[in-house]
């Protein structure tokens, strides 16, 4: 019996059976992301609308790559119902979580950080992966949004701790001692 030796994480495409060409040439359009200037924008939205016609009308995909085209180019308004529209299809996996950090962020930017809070909150508990400290990182921007820095600051420091060469314990503690009772 075949064993794939790679973790469930490195399978971007897990939440629907999308073509393997489509989804090179998504990411061959996103490699080229960096030479669309804000004043064509447009014009990069228009590849991203090109390949998502690709795809069939119920597919979580199509809304959620129009999301992050979106985004990128400065719309978190115009993204935050795609994402939605991409979860509620059923986008799960690896870009089902990088949907929720998205659409955090997004709302963040849009003055409704504390739904972000919301979305993001369970994904602490959630299967760990290479996304857990962008979890953690737009979780604190959206604590810092309604004031509760020190909340952020917390979960930063825990997730720059296991990355530091030394102090990794120390930096552990004083993330928790943050959020402590008497902290």
């Amino acid at each position: 019996m075949y064993s794939n030796p790679l973790p469930q994480w490195a399978h971007p495409c897990e939440s629907v059976p999308v073509n393997k060409d489509w989804e090179q040439r998504v990411t061959a359009a996103w490699a080229t992301f960096d030479e669309y200037p804000q004043e064509r924008a447009a014009d990069f939205r228009a590849v991203i609308d090109t390949l998502v016609a690709e795809l069939a009308e119920d597919s979580p995909d199509a809304p959620f790559e129009r999301a992050c085209a979106w985004d990128s180019t400065g719309h978190s308004d115009k993204a935050v119902p795609l994402y939605r529209e991409a979860l509620a299809l059923g986008l799960t996996g690896y870009k089902g979580r990088r949907a929720k950090i998205q659409l955090a962020s997004s709302l963040r930017n849009i003055g409704q950080a504390e739904e972000g809070v919301k979305l993001l909150t369970p994904e602490l508990g959630a299967p760990c992966d290479e996304l857990d400290d962008a979890v953690r990182a737009t979780l604190a921007l959206c604590l810092s949004s309604l004031g509760r820095d020190r909340e952020g600051l917390s979960l930063v420091l825990g997730a720059l701790a296991p990355h530091l060469p030394r102090y990794q314990r120390s930096m552990a503690n004083y993330a928790r001692a943050l959020v402590a009772p008497d902290g």
